[in-house]
């Protein structure tokens, strides 16, 4: 492999531009190519960001021997057929979240990883963001006890006219896979598998969720409470509680701007008060803590992160899946 890792992207929207201004605060990575089918999205695109190759088509970019590993950043109900045509073309693939469809598609897409030993990760950037990396040192040094409960939230009111990603089935529509996955991933990052899950949905016309609320039960007792909403705007926060305290997470937690507090049990409240956390951050929306490591992984041979694993990536599908079946939300490439 070059000295520098050489980076192409597949989609030409708007989290593609995010992750490419990003890249540049990558040591030893470079932007080589963008790839798009809208010519339009293309030209805009390679005027801002400036890669060494432009392609009309997705096959041009697999193929291109200059390009190391691919960033799918195309709509999820497309992820399948796009990391599946990277992969048999021998390129490493970050996949955008949600990485697929449901688990079968999912497994898919880790099997031909694994036989071909091509490296594959979902990108779930907030994984490797400093602030989540605090709240889990916290909760790992015991100071906020054994975690009971946790509540979490991610809703916006889609502006008109809606975009046809949020409600397409086709397109992998529904607040659920599209935003309702973050507090589905915090939940069983800290808490692991379900053993229960209820859900409900207020559906689009298309069967698709606009709403959806979900409470989970956990080994031990433990318990969610999350949400996901294209109708309202939400705080976006999580609350982690536990025996002896809580930790509450502000400002669209997810992401590289949220904010962290120690809030200490009614017990010990007389002796101290809420804790504002403070974590470094860098410049850029965030993306590039998880291009790092994926570039540290690349160039160690690795074929799977340590940090977001596959099989971590399939029990988020596998729990999305299980979410879905109890709210009748399906997509056609789904085994009723």
């Amino acid at each position: 492999m070059s000295k520098k890792i050489r980076w192409g992207i597949l989609g030409a929207g708007k989290i593609a531009g995010k992750f490419a201004s990003d890249l540049r605060l990558v040591e030893n990575a470079e932007l080589t190519a963008i790839a798009a089918r809208n010519p339009e999205r293309l030209r805009i695109f390679s005027d801002e960001h400036h890669p060494s190759y432009a392609f009309g088509s997705y096959e041009e970019l697999v193929n291109c021997p200059d390009v190391d590993v691919i960033y799918v950043a195309t709509p999820h109900g497309m992820h399948h057929e796009h990391v599946m045509l990277c992969l048999k073309h021998g390129k490493a693939v970050l996949c955008e979240k949600a990485f697929a469809l449901n688990l079968a598609q999912a497994r898919d897409m880790v099997e031909l990883a694994r036989e071909k030993k091509i490296f594959l990760m979902e990108a779930f950037w907030t994984k490797f963001l400093p602030q989540y990396e605090k709240v889990m040192e916290i909760i790992g040094s015991g100071r906020i006890g054994e975690v009971k409960l946790i509540q979490a939230d991610f809703g916006f009111k889609a502006s008109e006219p809606k975009a046809r990603r949020l409600y397409d089935p086709l397109l992998g529509g529904g607040s659920l896979l599209d935003i309702g996955i973050y507090p589905v991933f915090l939940a069983q990052a800290i808490l692991g598998k379900p053993t229960q899950v209820h859900a409900f949905v207020t559906p689009f016309e298309s069967g698709m969720d606009e709403q959806c609320v979900m409470t989970m039960k956990f080994a031990g007792g433990a318990l969610a409470v999350l949400s996901s909403t294209f109708a309202a705007d939400t705080p976006v926060e999580a609350m982690i509680a536990g025996t002896e305290g809580r930790i509450v997470m502000r400002n669209r937690f997810h992401n590289a701007v949220g904010t962290i507090e120690l809030i200490p049990s009614f017990a010990k409240a007389t002796e101290s008060g809420p804790e504002p956390i403070e974590v470094h951050r860098e410049a850029g929306y965030g993306y590039q803590y998880e291009a790092r490591h994926v570039n540290e992984c690349l160039r160690k041979g690795l074929s799977e992160s340590p940090v977001m694993t596959h099989a971590d990536t399939l029990m988020l599908m596998d729990t999305l899946d299980r979410i879905r079946n109890v709210c009748g939300v399906l997509y056609e490439v789904d085994d009723v």
